[in-house]
């Protein structure tokens, strides 16, 4: 079998500093080809082009129920006796909803009009494997294979040919969301540790001004010199915008990395997707959940809710759209151990400036549950997706995104 690539023309030394430097990494980095030409826009103030939709994912299943607690409702308070929050403690919206008691932010960016409720939010013959799950939030195909992330779909069929620095994902290792045929995202964890890799034997290769590609006749050996000068640029870049982002805005104990978007943001990046997330499954509430999950709801509405505040600051609220959501629900009842177990249908939110905030969807029953005790889900999530794609960002063909029709809901002051 012949080799794929051709060496002929490279020499060790362009070899090994190219291979590395698009390999991997420390922070969880993947240096992306022709980032360097982002660095001269940002170096002239540049600007996104369009609107931004940041994707803020919310791990391990996070309990809608007591996330925004249906409080009018009776059934809720039988189904939950320990769990369930009583109407005093809750930050009350209206007269059958309240949020978690922490939930400070979303509150005010609900009253203010900022803030949408989507409900019911789920698909037909529902797994309760996380990691199953959420590859089909991830891929919009449910109980399927599908190879692509839907951003990643979505960065290809918004701009095909590719241009650098249109999805960035913040996290330790690429989600399968942003995977993508044509693009390759910018993933990085800490924007200080945006460097790569290197043994001390190696600094001295890695480190080393690496070769005009423009000048080199080779291919193969071209495209690993332009890898290795992108993914200098990169770290270049990257670390630039952090180091010189200072915001006053407090984003609560953890900002949940909205803050590097902010940063981001404010230097001019020209993405138009970003995807970050809760990490660590930390929504994963099985035992005694009551005041784990009230914090970890505080910690993210804080850190939202600061992050619209920061986008007004920098002057972009109204380029920026958030949408909220997470693999799947908790089971309505509680358990013995005083927590919820894996369920089904939830509740997506929808964060922005622009947002026409309010109830959507149909409300799932808590009395007419699934044989094992689950909400039956009234909404597709791809319905949510739909909207962003079509009404938000503009691109109208979501059927092929998105593999069927889904009627979107008209969330948006200004439709695309």
């Amino acid at each position: 079998m012949k080799n794929r690539f051709s060496f002929s023309h490279s020499n060790r030394r362009d070899l090994l500093r190219a291979g590395m430097y698009g390999v991997a990494v420390a922070g969880g980095i993947m240096p992306v080809p022709a980032f360097a030409q982002a660095a001269a826009a940002l170096s002239k103030g540049g600007e996104a082009d369009g609107k931004i939709l940041v994707v803020l994912e919310l791990s391990g299943g996070n309990d809608g129920l007591n996330t925004l607690a249906p409080y009018g409702d009776d059934a809720y308070y039988k189904h939950r006796p320990n769990l369930g929050i009583p109407k005093k403690d809750l930050r009350v919206i209206d007269d059958h909803f309240g949020f978690s008691g922490g939930m400070a932010g979303f509150e005010r960016l609900y009253k203010e009009g900022k803030l949408a409720i989507v409900h019911g939010c789920g698909y037909e013959n529902p797994s309760f494997s996380h990691f199953t799950s959420m590859a089909y939030w991830h891929t919009a195909a449910p109980n399927s294979g599908e190879e692509y992330g839907w951003v990643g779909r979505l960065a290809d069929a918004m701009a095909p040919a590719a241009p650098p620095n249109y999805i960035v994902n913040i996290g330790t290792r690429q989600s399968l969301a942003v995977r993508s045929h044509k693009h390759v995202p910018v993933v990085f964890d800490d924007p200080n540790k945006f460097a790569q890799e290197e043994f001390f034997e190696e600094k001295a290769v890695l480190n080393a001004p690496v070769s005009t590609a423009a000048k080199v006749d080779n291919p193969t050996r071209r495209f690993l010199l332009d890898t290795a000068k992108s993914a200098q640029d990169a770290s270049e870049l990257v670390r630039q915008a952090w180091s010189k982002y200072h915001s006053p805005i407090d984003y609560g104990i953890t900002g949940l990395d909205l803050p590097k978007v902010a940063a981001l943001i404010d230097a001019g990046m020209p993405t138009r997707l970003y995807y970050t997330s809760y990490r660590n499954n930390a929504f994963d509430t099985h035992v005694f959940q009551g005041d784990t999950h009230k914090r970890l709801l505080t910690y993210a509405s804080d850190a939202v809710y600061a992050f619209t505040r920061d986008l007004e600051r920098i002057k972009r609220a109204d380029d920026v759209v958030v949408m909220v959501f997470s693999e799947f629900g908790r089971r309505v009842p509680e358990n013995v151990n005083l927590g919820t177990d894996h369920g089904t249908a939830n509740m997506m939110f929808v964060v922005g400036k622009d947002v026409k905030g309010g109830h959507y969807g149909t409300i799932p029953s808590l009395t007419k549950l699934d044989a094992g005790d689950n909400l039956v889900f009234t909404t597709d999530f791809r319905r949510v997706y739909a909207t962003m794609i079509s009404e938000w960002l503009g691109y109208r063909d979501t059927r092929q995104l998105l593999n069927g029709d889904f009627q979107t809901f008209p969330l948006f002051q200004r439709q695309a």
